[in-house]
């Protein structure tokens, strides 16, 4: 691993220690994708007419997460949960071709289930890949059933029906029938139970859903569901929001419609947009459309536990349950994610081991998908054998509400650049009509900086403005917590070896100074 250039000392991750008696754990990892928090019942911030009830009940027996930052759009969400690396950290990826085209080298980017498998796992992939048109197969994975976007852009829009697939590296021709979250779910189902590997092995399955991403199609068996709901319209859905950034008058989605409700706007057609919402979409529409499709994925959950308990194996697996990122359904304006606030980015996340992790507890402090990872290394006894970003969330798992854990969770957005090619210019950058951006969490209190001249910095007490309506920045009593905030980013951003640490645009907050 020289080429990574770090020192020995670096190149493993701290792995909490294994009782030896303790057989090493499965691990079965339910990746959704563009799920809101927002539609999933156990979550507060949920309507209270959304059921989920497989979900909830995972909820129950294990831990949930308030909050989960993983990524802000589907690749680098991928691209980290498959490398314990930020996305800036990420050395060789680079999209390429027609959109969503992808490559990397898997010199320069291992992902860490290929070291599970010399470790003595086997290790599974089923559904959606979105990071390089390379798989993986008979390197990081023993047994994979996988859509191909990169390598199919034309089948890239199918995320339903008619996906091409390849099975155990072997592409099937023909379009595959049936529901997609249906297909998925039957396919981990039957791993669980034993096809496709050894069953003296312990196993690591990642199983990524592509529901409930646009364009956002229900199962015909829930058209007709939450015919009665009434959806709550966001506060800010319209504005004004003083103290907010420029750009969210450019990414404005919804307008006023005759009755004087949101309905959604034409916007232009971008490369790898593929939602059929048309223009006049009403937004109440659209959030009973998202949580319709998120019952497939309900119901996945339930026959994947199921299976677990039919099979004798539910003690000895950890789940986690979480989505590569989230999806504003409104707020801020918004219809899309991208951006850096909780309703547009942050991911639902439960984690259950029956006997193992405590049940029904939730923990408040925020994680990010480096933490996943150096988490599964850690409950399963593996070294890392590179510098990952994360930290083994195994005290938390121990105790949710322990009050020592006092470490500050960055993410970074940096548009479709990795590793060293995520290099700012002076005039800054933006991506889909959003800035770049870093946020760092610690506790309550989140900040933003924005990587363009000029913008001013953005720190919300999610405590008290859970929605992130009113940005303290700019307040003169907020002045010191500002100053720190900025100064642990900075640190973050050092420690996880941003290229563009020392080119950060001065803020609209250091230019007033």
């Amino acid at each position: 691993m020289k080429h990574l250039r770090i020192p020995l000392l670096l190149l493993f991750v701290a792995v909490s220690q294994v009782r030896a008696d303790a057989p090493r754990p499965n691990i079965l990892v339910i990746f959704s994708d563009d799920q809101s928090y927002k539609t999933v019942g156990c979550y507060p911030e949920a309507p209270s007419w959304v059921k989920t009830p497989q979900i909830d009940a995972l909820a129950s027996s294990g831990v949930r997460f308030e909050r989960a930052y993983l990524g802000a759009w589907c690749m680098p969400s991928r691209a980290s949960m498959l490398t314990g690396r930020l996305a800036h950290g990420v050395e060789s990826m680079r999209m390429e071709g027609t959109y969503p085209g992808s490559t990397y080298h898997p010199d320069k980017t291992p992902f860490w289930p290929a070291v599970f498998r010399q470790k003595g796992y086997t290790t599974a992939h089923i559904g959606k890949w979105h990071t390089g048109i390379d798989t993986g197969w008979n390197r990081d994975w023993d047994h994979q059933i996988v859509w191909n976007r990169p390598k199919l852009p034309e089948n890239a829009g199918n995320y339903y029906s008619a996906q091409i697939l390849s099975f155990d590296g072997i592409e099937h021709p023909h379009p595959q029938d049936g529901y997609s979250t249906d297909n998925y779910t039957q396919w981990a189902e039957e791993f669980v139970n034993g096809k496709g590997r050894d069953p003296k092995k312990p196993w690591y399955l990642w199983l990524c859903y592509g529901a409930i991403h646009g364009p956002t199609t229900p199962a015909e068996r829930h058209l007709s569901d939450y015919k009665e709901a009434v959806p709550t319209i966001p506060q800010d859905v319209f504005g004004p929001r003083p103290g907010k950034p420029k750009y969210l008058k450019t990414t404005q989605a919804w307008i006023p419609s005759a009755d004087g409700k949101p309905a959604l706007k034409k916007k232009p057609k971008q490369a790898g947009n593929y939602d059929r919402d048309e223009p006049g979409l009403s937004l109440e529409k659209w959030i009973i459309q998202m949580n319709q499709c998120a019952e497939a994925i309900d119901e996945g959950v339930g026959r994947l536990i199921s299976a677990l308990k039919t099979s004798g194996q539910l003690e000895n697996t950890m789940v986690i349950y979480v989505a590569d990122q989230g999806y504003a359904m409104g707020e801020h304006g918004l219809n899309m994610k991208l951006a850096p606030y909780d309703a547009s980015y942050a991911s639902p996340m439960i984690i259950s081991q029956p006997g193992t992790i405590p049940q029904g507890e939730v923990c408040r402090q925020p994680v990010n998908s480096p933490d996943i990872v150096a988490t599964i290394a850690a409950r399963a006894g593996i070294f890392i054998p590179w510098k990952i970003h994360g930290k083994d969330l195994t005290p938390l798992l121990d105790n949710p509400q322990r009050k020592d854990w006092d470490h500050p969770v960055l993410m970074t957005f940096t548009g479709a650049s990795y590793g060293s090619d995520a290099r700012v210019r002076p005039s800054g950058e933006v991506y889909h009509d959003v800035p770049w951006w870093i946020m760092l969490r610690h506790h309550q209190f989140k900040y933003i900086r924005y990587l363009i001249p000029g913008e001013t910095e953005e720190l919300y007490d999610l405590k008290s403005d859970p929605e992130e309506l009113n940005n303290l920045a700019s307040q003169a009593e907020k002045s010191e917590l500002l100053k720190s905030l900025r100064g642990q980013a900075i640190d973050e951003l050092r420690k996880t070896d941003a290229p563009f640490v020392d080119e950060l645009p001065r803020t609209l907050q250091e230019e007033t100074l």
